[in-house]
């Protein structure tokens, strides 16, 4: 006959003995717990994902082994798994967690890291697609003050200004040598644009990222799909899913009219964010995976970020 053990009769190695060298530590838990998350959609409703979720909580108490990780689990598995993903619920829940440890611990803190699943519209032809975004949440809550930092990655397209003036200049120059010593007529200029003669250069244009990383304001909410449409909107190019010609066409044109170098790219997307009263701090990096050659060119800028 199967018996289940007496709890109280099983070893505790973690507090039924002194550590070989004690003191407090910073922090002790779990990194990569696999968890469903509740998100809200912006639109009402809410959606569940699979989430990577890391927590930890300061070991205060210089005597004790360690700390109770099947704790920390629970609580976050009750939580996440039935609870929407806000900055309200997220202080209740670091509070749980903290009660757990009532006697051992006065800080944690919390990173959420899943993807965003957002259907995009195309430019021109009655088409959309999907585009899942990478995207990161962090609670601290240290000695009672509650934090929460929202974070996404948005990937765009950046076309070098330095390169579309310098194929501008070689465009000007065959210019020159095709139609020296003559008048061409309109027909003539325009059927020369459209041939291979009236391209002599195009400039190098590649995919980039943008990670951006902001610290909400007390009392305030911020959906991270009104986050990413934000980001998206500063720069202007984001890629797209389901394109036609029309599509790619309408998208070379916005590339030309936005041409932009990683600096302008942190400078476009820090205007967007300082407009926002619900954001007291950000974090904005863009890199630009050059084609130009095998580096990337990168940009940074930050305020009341630590």
């Amino acid at each position: 006959m199967n018996t289940v053990p007496d709890n109280a009769r099983l070893p505790d190695v973690a507090t039924g003995a002194q550590p070989d060298a004690g003191g407090a530590l910073d922090w002790v838990g779990m990194d990569g717990i696999d968890l469903p998350v509740r998100c809200a959609d912006g639109q009402g409703g809410t959606f569940t994902v699979p989430a990577q979720v890391s927590v930890q909580v300061n070991l205060a108490d210089p005597a004790a082994r360690g700390i109770h990780m099947s704790r920390l689990y629970l609580a976050l598995e009750q939580s996440l798994g039935e609870q929407t993903l806000t900055p309200s619920g997220l202080c209740s829940l670091m509070h749980a967690l903290i009660a757990t440890h009532a006697d051992l611990s006065s800080r944690v803190r919390l990173r959420i890291d899943y993807s965003q699943l957002l259907k995009r519209r195309a430019l021109v032809s009655d088409n959309a697609g999907w585009r899942a975004y990478p995207v990161t949440v962090e609670a601290q809550l240290l000695d009672e003050h509650f934090s929460v930092q929202l974070g996404c990655e948005v990937t765009y397209s950046s076309t070098c200004p330095a390169s579309a003036a310098l194929s501008r200049q070689l465009n000007q120059q065959r210019f020159d040598e095709d139609f020296a010593g003559t008048v061409p007529s309109q027909r003539a200029v325009r059927e020369w644009l459209g041939s291979e003669r009236g391209m002599a250069a195009t400039p190098h244009a590649q995919r980039s990222t943008a990670k951006v990383m902001v610290r909400l304001a007390p009392g305030f909410d911020l959906p991270v799909s009104e986050l990413i449409d934000a980001v998206e909107r500063a720069l202007a190019t984001p890629v797209q899913t389901a394109v036609k010609r029309e599509d790619e066409q309408a998208f070379a044109k916005l590339n030309a009219e936005n041409l932009m170098f990683c600096e302008d790219a942190v400078r476009r997307i820090r205007v967007a964010l300082e407009a926002d009263e619900r954001i007291a701090g950000y974090r904005i990096r863009a890199a630009h995976h050059e084609s130009l050659h095998p580096h990337d060119a990168v940009a940074e800028v930050a305020k009341n970020f630590d």
